[in-house]
């Protein structure tokens, strides 16, 4: 880490992913602002247990009010932060939310929501941290994207991983467009963690049950035991919080040293291998057309 502390922005992180980041990061000594909505209802008891453990453990780390899908939220977000703080070093792209069951189920108003909370989020937070980073130039944008985009993927949760799919192709235009300012991307790819997520759990549903329930007969028992199923894959001994850990790792790294592209994928579902490849035949193409220098250090790797 630097002697300064980064300002870091963690997007849904009232649990999950962002939640174990937001902590993290806090602990690793960087000032952090773990964005949530309904802070005052629902995640409440989010913002009270992120007070404990910021007293408890000495840390600078506070919930703050974040709605990623309302442009006067995601303003009022980063105007608190650039007024406690003067600047922002980092976004952490975590928002999500994942939907289970058919995908000819789901209406295509459910599918443009799920791409607002997985992709749009991402375009209202960037649209107005980037010209505080541009001016700086310097930042570090961290997406957490899914091994589903390249890797072997189950049915049934098509909206989602579609949405995942897009977000992981703006990150790479953004990627090059940034680079000049200074500003780095890295992605990084978490594999189907099968506990300690509230992914399943809190999993939205077809607003068409009447077309859901039509591939009950062949598809229901396949769809109800795929959590089970891809724990039975999943290696002892893994646990969620490698994600958070490989976050802090990368932000701690020297500016022009972070990977492009990072997997935290315990059940090796191939994204990896796959993504290896098209990395390098990207980088090849930059090189090809003479743009080269929009690759990051280890773009091809």
């Amino acid at each position: 880490m630097t002697n300064q502390p980064d300002v870091v922005i963690v997007t849904g992180a009232s649990s999950g992913f962002g939640n174990l980041t937001a902590r993290a990061l806090a602990e690793a000594g960087h000032i952090v602002y773990a964005g949530m909505r309904a802070t005052t209802d629902r995640n409440a008891p989010a913002v009270a247990a992120l007070a404990r453990f910021a007293k408890d453990r000495g840390v600078q780390i506070a919930a703050m009010e974040m709605d990623v899908q309302e442009q006067d939220s995601v303003d009022a977000a980063i105007d608190h932060v650039m007024t406690e703080q003067g600047r922002i070093d980092v976004v952490v792209h975590n928002a999500g939310h994942m939907v289970l069951g058919p995908a000819e189920a789901f209406t295509p108003d459910q599918l443009a929501e799920v791409y607002d909370i997985n992709v749009l989020s991402t375009q209202r937070v960037n649209r107005t941290v980037l010209p505080i980073m541009r001016r700086r130039q310097r930042g570090l944008l961290v997406w957490v994207g899914s091994s589903s985009t390249r890797g072997g993927h189950p049915p049934f949760l098509a909206p989602y991983f579609a949405a995942k799919a897009a977000m992981d192709a703006l990150a790479e235009s953004y990627a090059a467009e940034l680079i000049k300012f200074g500003i780095e991307t890295t992605l990084v790819i978490p594999g189907a963690y099968p506990s300690g997520t509230n992914h399943f759990a809190h999993s939205g549903t077809p607003a068409d049950p009447g077309r859901a329930a039509e591939y009950d007969e062949l598809y229901g028992r396949l769809r109800d035991t795929m959590a089970e199923t891809l724990s039975e894959i999943f290696p002892a001994g893994r646990e969620v919080g490698e994600v958070a850990d490989e976050i802090v790792r990368i932000i701690g790294l020297p500016h022009g040293e972070r990977p492009f592209r990072t997997h935290i994928d315990p059940s090796r579902d191939g994204s990896e291998v796959v993504s290896t490849v098209y990395d390098r035949i990207r980088a090849e193409f930059f090189r090809r057309v003479g743009i080269d220098e929009l690759l990051t250090p280890h773009a091809g790797l």
